[in-house]
């Protein structure tokens, strides 16, 4: 805190209190989002006021990743509980690329809940939504401090309403989990207003799985496992972190935009029908899928990128098969995505081994892992093909001048029928961390108003 401000008393109106990264306003009477990292009795005795804001509230705000799953899941084992049918494994991307950003701030004065996701309000009482909320208010804990510097009651909580907004750094729909991310910083946001607390290890992701279920996997960085689960009450069915995401630092991910628009058949209703009508579906539950995940995991663990690709790369197939399986059959790729497929196998054949691995989620867009020393190589061949009027967007630490031209040999053996302008954009990202608290200034809220920022 600068030490030009001045404390004021408790009686002052405008007086705000300090909560590890939260400001709480008396006149307000306003919970700022923020877990409470040191002792009460100092938070109190911080207590300050800020005589240039106006009489409004200071938002802490969370961030959370994306994850592409390497090991798929499709297909609900219960709607209810929203668990899988099988277990499955993902990589946590960067958030310097894609994240969602979500504040939140909770009022005794507010009429309601509210929501808004990408600047337009959404609706709170979805049934999802509903489920998080309930479950994050019964975790809430005494600990958190009201705009008197006092600990708010867990049995007072249901007196505040809370106001949600949310933003998205990528494509909301369109096949790059982006109900992972979103789902996941709801619970982040939410663990930080209400200082809620576990009753056993993951349960938080067990609560984000409820709402999305790829969304469990989003609060942990790294290399993380989403367990099936046993237990009648979907209990058990969580998110468990395998490896960090300091463990592999060579591996990074380049992401094909193939469309940005929301996808026809959203993934909810595309595993509904895969699970009543493809047998594929349920042999590959029971037959491919454990022993696929053992053998990721220990590829992983290894750093052994031949393997991890290969069975990134039949895993994303058959998953897809899956999909033609399903009667009526989806589609989710295009002829774009299928001639991303054609490149990396065709550079893979080139090199006498696997070092680019591609998979895909429920829609066209192609993720391709590398290692960092095949980067330049393969983002080479994605814009000498898909680039060829130079307009491509590419975003990420890597820039389009760091690309040298394919060798001719690569171009000979690696071709591609591609219309240009067929790709809307690049992301170029590393793998990344899980969950994070932002500073106040990156508040989506308009302070004045508790409303989203225009």
């Amino acid at each position: 805190m600068p030490p030009s401000i001045v404390a004021r008393g408790l009686d002052t109106p405008n007086v705000f209190i300090t909560a590890g990264d939260g400001v709480f306003m008396h006149q307000w009477h306003c919970v700022v989002v923020g877990f409470l990292t040191n002792e009460i009795a100092e938070h109190i005795a911080r207590r300050t006021s800020f005589p240039n804001l106006p009489p409004a509230m200071r938002s802490v705000t969370c961030s959370t990743p994306t994850n592409i799953a390497v090991i798929k899941y499709w297909g609900k084992d219960s709607v209810a509980l929203n668990t899988p049918i099988n277990s499955s494994v993902s990589v946590t991307l960067n958030q310097k690329q894609l994240k969602t950003v979500t504040s939140i701030v909770a009022s005794t004065t507010f009429a309601a809940d509210r929501i808004w996701l990408n600047g337009a309000e959404q609706d709170i009482n979805n049934k999802r939504i509903q489920v998080v909320l309930k479950e994050m208010r019964r975790l809430a804990t005494s600990k958190a401090l009201d705009a008197d510097g006092k600990p708010i009651r867990k049995e007072d909580w249901p007196a505040y309403k809370v106001h949600i907004v949310s933003i998205n750094t990528f494509p909301t729909a369109a096949g790059l989990a982006s109900s992972a991310a979103g789902y996941a910083c709801l619970v982040a946001a939410l663990i930080e207003l209400f200082a809620a607390e576990e009753e056993y290890p993951g349960q938080f992701s067990a609560v984000a799985r409820q709402g999305s279920g790829s969304a469990c996997r989003s609060l942990d960085g790294g290399f993380v496992r989403w367990e099936k689960g046993t237990k009648a009450d979907g209990s058990d069915s969580l998110a468990v972190q395998v490896a960090d995401h300091l463990h592999w630092p060579e591996l990074e991910a380049i992401i094909c935009v193939v469309n940005d628009k929301e996808k026809d058949t959203s993934s909810t209703s595309g595993m509904m029908t895969s699970k009543d009508t493809s047998e594929l579906l349920g042999f590959r539950a029971r037959e491919v899928v454990d022993k696929r995940l053992h053998a990721i995991e220990a590829a992983y663990k290894a750093k052994d990128f031949e393997t991890f690709g290969k069975i990134t790369m039949m895993d994303s197939n058959q998953f897809h098969a899956t999909c033609l399986d399903t009667y009526p059959p989806i589609f989710y790729m295009n002829e774009v995505s299928r001639s991303i497929i054609h490149m990396v196998h065709k550079y893979n054949e080139a090199a006498g081994r696997v070092q680019a691995a591609y998979t895909f989620d429920a829609g066209p867009n192609a993720v391709i892992f590398v290692e960092k020393k095949h980067t330049a190589e393969v983002m080479g061949l994605l814009l000498h093909h898909f680039d060829r009027d130079a307009t491509l967007e590419v975003r990420g630490d890597f820039k389009k001048t760091d690309v040298v031209a394919p060798a001719a040999s690569l171009l000979s053996a690696v071709k591609v029928n591609a219309a240009p302008g067929s790709l809307k954009m690049i992301y170029h990202t590393t793998v990344g961390e899980g969950r994070k608290v932002l500073p106040a200034s990156e508040s989506l809220i308009d302070l004045a108003t508790c409303l989203p920022r225009q």
